[in-house]
């Protein structure tokens, strides 16, 4: 499948119905459009979200890098790439209504929160950075950042734009620190580069510490939210976790101090392991940002 670059979300968005939904599950998706745009509302509305399931089964998208890039073109920090068929076709669904601006379908979709199942909330919260006026979602959004479902947490906190945009940092803190917690990617929340701010090095770093005092290992989010400040404290958070790291923990650790400004610390470990080499060699050279962890989180069954 050939993906232009120039591509809108909605052009690319029929694009992936085209090319990988089943012709049944097709024709669904064209009747059920046609009924919602003559003014399906309500339990209506609703029954064609539960009767996509018939259609569309919760099968990987599997895009490809062609297509992720159109994604990233359409809408910078948006990624569909954790969707499934079912989701595909539930989120194509709720954008062709066409009162998306109306006060009406911010009543309608915080209602269908009341009543859905995990696969539902999952498309719902998907589909946030994709409807106009988001600021009237973000009560919603911080919800599912106080959920214990891992797949509705990740929904809000990963691939999306939303948070970034929308959340304040008391929000954007807990999210960020959850997502940490819950040894989530966190190279795929959206803008942390642009939001790393003081009080979150230091939450993170007060959460490394605590865990370190119990006897308990980092997750190697940890090393995305240390930026250039606490320079003492992140210092000696570094000389004294370098020795006992692994390999990967020492890849993870020099992106780390690259990306809070410790420059002489970075100077003072070259090292010999040909694994580790490259990530000193990026990181001196200041090419730290989050994008750079990926390779590191690949082997990992939630990235």
């Amino acid at each position: 499948m050939a993906v232009a670059s120039e591509y809108s979300v909605h052009q690319l968005l029929q694009a992936l119905l085209d090319e990988h939904l089943t012709e049944p599950a097709r024709a669904f998706w064209t009747k059920a459009q046609s009924q919602i745009v003559d003014g399906a509302r309500g339990q209506a509305f609703a029954n064609l979200l539960a009767m996509a399931s018939r259609h569309a089964k919760r099968q990987p998208l599997g895009l490809t890098d062609t297509e992720l890039a159109a994604a990233e073109g359409a809408l910078p920090g948006w990624s569909p790439r954790a969707w499934n068929r079912l989701e595909l076709l539930r989120i194509n669904l709720i954008l062709v209504r066409p009162d998306l601006e109306q006060a009406s379908f911010a009543e309608e979709f915080e209602a269908l929160f009341r009543f859905a199942d995990e696969g539902e909330t999952c498309a719902l919260y998907r589909s946030l950075p994709l409807l106009p006026r988001g600021e009237r979602f973000t009560w919603r959004a911080a919800e599912a950042c106080r959920t214990n479902m891992l797949t509705v947490f990740e929904a809000v906190a990963l691939d999306s734009p939303y948070p970034v945009t929308h959340f304040d940092d008391t929000a954007w803190h807990q999210l960020v620190i959850k997502a940490l917690f819950l040894d989530c990617p966190l190279y795929r929340v959206s803008g942390l580069d642009q939001r790393l701010t003081p009080e979150l090095t230091r939450m993170a770093l007060d959460w490394a510490e605590e865990r370190h005092s119990a006897g308990r290992h980092y997750h190697l989010g940890l090393w995305l939210c240390l930026g250039p400040h606490h320079p003492e404290r992140v210092r000696q958070f570094l000389d004294t976790h370098w020795p006992e790291a692994t390999t990967m923990e020492q890849q993870a650790m020099l992106l780390a101090a690259a990306r809070a400004g410790q420059a002489q610390w970075l100077a003072s470990v070259e090292p010999a392991d040909p694994k580790v080499l490259p990530y000193w060699q990026n990181a001196t050279a200041g090419r730290s940002e989050q994008a750079q962890f990926a390779p590191l989180f690949a082997e990992r069954p939630s990235a």
